[in-house]
């Protein structure tokens, strides 16, 4: 049986919920395959290296979209995968695997344990990440170096069906054998033809199709065809089918991933099952920094404790991020960035100081509109203009205003009822954000007082003090405030 998030609070009435389809290019209905059941599958990171501010959109995007499926009532099953192998630097099955590069980069041995080693630090780094950006960890973050054996058995399985063929260099899927191939976003195997990229692998009988296996005598598993190690797209279907079934409601993804990752994810699983593979896709698009992809390969990559490092809490990103559409170029500035923060933080010092009242009733003519934009594709700009509007509108009471804030935070994830550290001191116009190093002792003696480590605990709270911070500790909780003598 599977196991599905559950939905916490049930809604006044319902309203139709539509997400734009990538594969038929309109807002649908959604409908999911099992009444009230969602499975839901977000391509995640490769962890090779840390994940920029512009791989983060990906895990923001569906955490909005979990959020949203929940504030309609269905239970979701969330997957996102873990890629730690089989990622090229080409999605054209080209190049090294992002792995090996990784371990080259840093001086470890090419070994299935070293790639374990590094894949499960750059893991860690993620979601700590996703943690400060108040995403929810899905229910199942699948390894794709875990599940070999289910990217051999389904490869198995595209054999007996006649839809591969050997070269020297590895095993690959015959697109030709696939009608349809291409039909996500409209590629046809004409326009595919004319546009691919030069053939570095004379062997293949067509441009477009892809590895599912590659050999390499000196690294990766054994397999019926030889020792090497599976192709990207191959893991994300063989998990789906594990974890999700062989049709799912819901597929994410970056654009850069319809013209081939994904329109191989789709023939490699309709071709092994003969059943329309997923429902909805959807696909975000790219952050910019100065009209240009964020990518580590041009240089002008921006990490979230760089974020941090300059003084900004987490929340502000996602608030920024939330201020623009999900299918929106968006062009990153440290000015915009601002912008954000300060508008985040009114929000808190509004939520803080202003509604210090008990909780009224949630706002039913404001809660329509926000449920009618949430539920318009993700609508997240009109929804934020919808909260301001609240905030200054005088013929709300304040108590009903706290519960309808508290109401749209399940969606918004701003963290209203719980802020973090960094906000609450800034909500006290003390300081602007907590400094990285401080932060980062902060979260070391929580771990040390929840292994109850005291003495581990008591050393960190004076170092902390030594830095101007003081601990006070209550409970099964901490908090940080900044002690008088440092305030200037």
């Amino acid at each position: 049986m599977f196991s599905f998030f559950k939905s916490k609070k049930k809604k006044q009435e319902s309203q139709p919920l539509y997400f734009y389809n990538t594969q038929s290019k309109d807002n649908k209905l959604f409908k999911p395959l099992n009444s009230r059941q969602v499975s839901m599958y977000n391509c995640g990171p490769t962890v090779y290296n840390r994940a920029t501010i512009g791989n983060l959109r990906a895990p923001i995007v569906g955490d909005l979209i979990k959020r949203i499926l929940k504030y309609n009532n269905y239970l979701v099953r969330q997957v996102m995968n873990i890629t730690d192998i089989g990622h090229l630097t080409s999605d054209a099955d080209t190049g090294d695997d992002k792995m090996l590069m990784g371990l080259k980069r840093e001086s470890k041995p090419i070994t299935i344990e070293a790639m374990h080693e590094l894949g499960e630090h750059y893991t860690e780094l993620f979601l700590d990440d996703i943690e400060q950006l108040n995403i929810l960890t899905p229910e199942i973050l699948p390894r794709a170096s875990e599940h070999i054996l289910d990217q051999v058995a389904f490869i198995k399985t595209l054999d007996e069906k006649g839809y591969i063929y050997k070269t020297t260099d590895g095993v690959y899927f015959d697109t030709s054998r696939f009608q349809g191939y291409g039909k996500l976003g409209g590629i046809s195997l004409e326009h595919q033809e004319e546009g691919a990229r030069i053939m570095v692998n004379s062997e293949k009988r067509h441009p477009q199709d892809f590895a599912l296996w590659k050999f390499n005598k000196e690294f990766g598993w054994e397999s019926p065809w030889g020792k090497g190690s599976p192709g990207w797209h191959i893991e994300c279907s063989a998990m789906i089918h594990r974890h999700l079934g062989r049709q799912i409601d819901i597929h994410t993804g970056g654009i850069e991933h319809i013209p081939t990752h994904h329109n191989n994810e789709i023939a490699q699983s309709e071709a092994l099952t003969g059943k329309p593979f997923v429902g909805t896709w959807m696909h975000h698009a790219h952050i910019q920094i100065e009209g240009r992809k964020i990518s580590k390969s041009l240089g002008n990559t921006i990490y979230l404790h760089n974020i941090v490092e300059r003084g900004f809490s987490p929340l502000a990103y996602r608030y920024w991020l939330l201020t623009g559409h999900y299918r929106t170029p968006m062009n990153f500035t440290w000015e915009a960035l601002e912008g954000a923060q300060k508008a985040l933080f009114r929000l808190h010092k509004y939520f803080t100081e202003e509604l210090r009242v008990k909780n009224g009733r949630v706002n039913i003519r404001y809660q329509k509109l926000f449920h009618k934009y949430i539920n318009d594709d993700v609508d997240t700009p009109r929804a934020i203009a919808l909260v301001w509007e609240l905030v200054k509108d005088t013929l709300v009471p304040k108590g009903d205003k706290r519960a309808t804030l508290l109401d749209f935070d399940n969606v918004l994830g701003f963290n209203f009822l719980h802020r973090n550290s960094s906000i609450k001191l800034v909500v006290k116009n003390k300081v602007k954000a907590i400094p990285a190093d401080v932060d980062e002792l902060f979260k070391e003696r929580n771990k040390a007082r929840k292994n109850k480590n005291w003495a581990e605990a008591d050393r960190i709270r004076d170092e902390l003090y030594g830095k101007g911070f003081n601990v006070i500790d209550a409970n099964d909780s901490s908090k940080l405030e900044q002690s008088d003598s440092s305030t200037g």
